[in-house]
């Protein structure tokens, strides 16, 4: 008999975790994780993540990709590739190499869509976060990448010409941004997302912006963590949104983040 866990901050759900390397083009050597459905299941999709900043704190772990890792694997049959760019620490370690201010990263992003291809994961999709969405508008739309997610895009580096490129391509791109986000709020994304959101072929692959209330830049607090990744789950794998709030045991028993530390 199993019993249901309600899903908090720091549930960790069952799933096949591999601590891996990515090998870019210019001969640096990023560290990474992915993490599969567990049992063997096949994923139907996979979300091969771009951390925020790495001079203001942005990794791998940054929360939203952990707590994705975390859960989706489990809850909806999602495959969660994330890594640190180059020059970026994490408790998985430190990639090679140093920040390049969004230039040298375009290979760290062409490593991660070749690992993945590599690997037969099914149906990519890059889901970048701040300075991560900069690297998927600008360097992302390859052949093999089904579409994309934008959490909280400052459009610091990406530009026009980026976004066009997106547009022009019909892939759906999924923009969400915060009511009060430090860089970027809605109705000015509106305007310079226009491109992409009045393009008939995008939208009708799905291509739309979407307002959270109440969110800031960082989508700090379980409301807003829950929000982000019921619209990722939407997105990549509808049948199994929303996610719920229970685990239900089916995989065997959740852990807690911290419950192994002395």
């Amino acid at each position: 008999m199993t019993t249901s866990t309600e899903i908090t901050a720091h549930t960790i759900l069952p799933a096949h975790r591999e601590d891996i390397e990515l090998k870019t083009a210019d001969g640096l050597t990023l560290v990474g994780e992915l993490a599969l459905p567990p049992e063997g299941r096949t994923p139907v999709a996979t979300l091969v993540t771009l951390h925020p900043l790495p001079t203001h704190a942005g990794m791998m772990d940054s929360h939203v990709y952990r707590k994705a890792a975390w859960r989706l694997p489990a809850l909806a049959d999602l495959a969660v590739l994330r890594f640190n760019t180059r020059g970026t620490t994490s408790a998985r370690g430190t990639s090679e190499g140093a920040f390049e201010e969004g230039v040298g990263e375009q290979h760290d992003v062409a490593a991660a869509i070749d690992f993945a291809d590599h690997r037969d994961l099914p149906n990519p999709w890059l889901v970048g976060w701040s300075f991560g969405t900069e690297l998927t508008l600008k360097y992302g739309c390859e052949p093999q990448v089904k579409g994309a997610i934008l959490l909280s895009p400052p459009l610091h580096r990406a530009g026009e010409a980026d976004i066009r490129t997106w547009a022009d391509s019909g892939k759906p791109v999924k923009v969400l941004v915060p009511e009060f986000d430090d860089y970027l709020r809605p109705e000015e994304a509106k305007e310079r997302f226009a491109t992409l959101l009045t393009n008939e072929a995008s939208v009708a692959a799905g291509t739309e912006l979407i307002p959270v209330q109440g969110a800031k830049h960082l989508w700090v607090g379980e409301k807003y963590v829950r929000i982000v990744l019921d619209e990722i789950v939407r997105t990549t794998n509808p049948a199994a949104a929303p996610l719920p709030a229970e685990y239900d045991g089916r995989f065997g028993p959740a852990e807690k983040y911290g419950s192994h530390q002395a």
